[in-house]
Parts: C-alpha cells; structure tokens; sequence
C-alpha cells in the first residue's frame, strides 16, 4: 500500500487587513513541505488545480516541477487535473516533461472538477461537463499510448496524423487515475477503462462507499482488466497531531473558515465543531486526531475497501508551516508504521 500527501495550496485569511496571505509564501511553503515528505518516505505527492483568490496553485504542473527539483523518489501527481477544461495535448507534453525533469516519477489523476471556475475562464460551457470530460479523456489516453495520432471529436479541430512530444522517460505510459466523487456514471467509466481510481471522501461516514467500491470492482472485473493491475486509492481530509484535544483547539478554527468560503458558493450552512468531531470520531470522514487515531481509521478502511492507497489532504484551511511540517513528520513516522504493521506489511 502507498501512503501519499495530498494539498490544494490554502491561503490563511488575515481579517485584519482583509487580505490572503501571499500566494508565493505559500508556495515557498509547499516545496519544503514536499521535500520533507520526500526524505520522511512518503510515496506520492497530489497537488490540486484551483482558480480562486484562497488557493495558491492554478497550475499543478509547474509547481510539481519546482519539487521535483528537490525531491528524489517521492511520486508527482496532479490531484487533480480538471481536464475537462483544458487541452489534453498540452496535460500530455506538461507532465511527459515533468517525467523526464523527476526520472519517471509523474502522474495524472483526471478529474471533472467540483470547482467550476475554470469552465468560463478557458471559455467552455458548463452544460457540456460531463461530455468534455468524456471526448478529453479518450484523447488523453490515445496520446499516451501512441507517438503518432490521428483523432477526432466535438469540442476541439480534427488531429491528423500528428506526432506529440516529448515521451515520458524511457518511453513509459504515464499512470493516469481517474477521481471521482461516488457517482455512478464516473466509477462506471474508470471501471470500464481499466484505470486506476481515487475515491474522494471528504463527508457522511466512509462505509457509506462500500457500495460505490464494489460496483467498480465488478465493473473492472466484467470488463476483463488483469486483477493483477488493480489500483484504488482514497482521498480524504487528514491532518495529524500529538493529541484530537490539541487538533481541535488549534485547527479547527481555520479548518472552519475554509469550509465556509467554499460553503458559501455552494449553499452550505456554518461549518460548526459538532461537524468537525463528528468527523473525527471513529466513523467519520476525516482523517485526524493522533496518529494512533489516524492509524487505526486508515487500516480499518483499507481492509475494508481492499485500497492500494491513501492520500491524506493536509493543507485545508492553511494552517500554519510549523503545524504542516508536524503534521507530515507525524504521518510519515508515526501514522505510516502503524498502518504498515496492521496491514502485515511492516
């Protein structure tokens, strides 16, 4: 099993000055933290793709490039790509570029997005969602098993007999995941594609999904894929800290306002801290408190959904640089052990 960072770039809010920290602070912040992972051991990295005034990164790849610099094996992935919004061909050279900048460490989770703004800022229509996703995928994953392509679709000019470069290193086929939310239609097409899936679960309580895992088991398996290339991950919010009392009283607060900014688009009421324990009580969705807590959700659901990873999404709501460098440490050291031995594999 492979244990992975996932992180959205948060920006704290300063109510004072009415202002969001500075986006390139942040950034300095994420390379450090990545590097520490890296050298704790952590197996991959997901950084998510954003264009709002509170995150940081709009562009996975660039930044995924930046770590690879001062990074040695930990794996580099996009967590996610909205593609649906964007040029599969260009996804296709950022990350074959990326692979050869990090000695083949690069990957692709394809999403359709929960995060609309991208839609009318690259100019595509919402009612086409799910139809973008679909035409831009199939494209995707032609370019990445072959040098020369000729296709055609709705949204974009006929490709013919076009050559795309550069290759991956040593001429690999790039991992592509597909994320999804739980719905049908999505679980269906990763099922039926053979690929990889990352279930994101970041509400209600996780054996909620049970059923969402088995229907793509069976969906992969009826399709005739090699069981023997099977990969599901989970991706969750998590955050470590020595004691729940601890995380409660100093990461709530903030883990709150985030949640709230985003409600606030979407309808939500206040983000309250009945939610927020609720949440970390032994059935809920998030992924904190101790590492012995931490540990033991993260082994109880691996068993229970057969997962080959996990990624836990530490940067919600900015906290502090001290407290996501702790927060790493303690996942990596403490939390990562743990689950290794409960699963046998230590």
């Amino acid at each position: 099993m492979e244990f992975g960072i996932g992180m959205f770039g948060d920006l704290s809010f300063d109510k004072g000055s009415g202002k969001f920290m500075p986006a390139e602070q942040r950034l300095a912040e994420i390379v450090e933290e990545i590097k520490l992972a890296d050298e704790l051991g952590i197996d991959v990295i997901a950084l998510g793709e954003h264009h709002r005034p509170d995150y940081a990164i709009a562009s996975t790849e660039v930044v995924l490039a930046a770590v690879s610099t001062v990074t040695k094996r930990i794996k580099l992935a996009s967590g996610v790509t909205v593609l649906s919004s964007t040029d599969p061909i260009k996804v296709y050279q950022d990350y074959a570029t990326l692979d050869l900048l990090s000695n083949g460490r690069a990957e692709i989770m394809a999403g359709r997005g929960s995060f609309t703004e991208s839609f009318p800022l690259f100019g595509y229509d919402l009612w086409d969602y799910d139809e973008l996703f679909s035409e831009k995928l199939e494209l995707l994953l032609t370019l990445n098993q072959n040098e020369e392509i000729t296709w055609q679709g709705k949204f974009r000019a006929p490709i013919n007999k076009q050559t795309v470069y550069p290759r991956p290193l040593g001429g690999r086929k790039l991992p592509v995941w597909i994320a999804v939310g739980g719905t049908a239609q999505s679980v269906q097409r990763a099922g039926t594609l053979g690929l990889p899936m990352t279930l994101a679960i970041i509400g209600g309580m996780p054996e909620q999904f049970s059923d969402v895992v088995e229907y793509y088991k069976r969906v992969y398996k009826e399709a005739g894929h090699n069981q023997d290339d099977f990969q599901l991950a989970v991706h969750s919010h998590t955050f470590v800290a020595n004691s729940s009392g601890t995380l409660v009283s100093d990461y709530y607060p903030v883990y709150a306002e985030q949640m709230d900014r985003v409600g606030k688009t979407r309808g939500w009421p206040p983000y309250t801290k009945l939610q927020f324990e609720g949440g970390m009580s032994r059935d809920g969705a998030l992924f904190m408190g101790s590492p012995e807590q931490v540990a033991e959700k993260i082994a109880r659901f691996s068993k229970l959904f057969g997962l080959t990873r996990f990624i836990g999404h530490m940067d919600i709501g900015a906290p502090n640089h001290a407290s996501m460098m702790k927060s790493i440490e303690l996942y990596a050291t403490k939390v990562v052990p743990l689950v290794k031995k409960e699963l046998g594999e230590a």
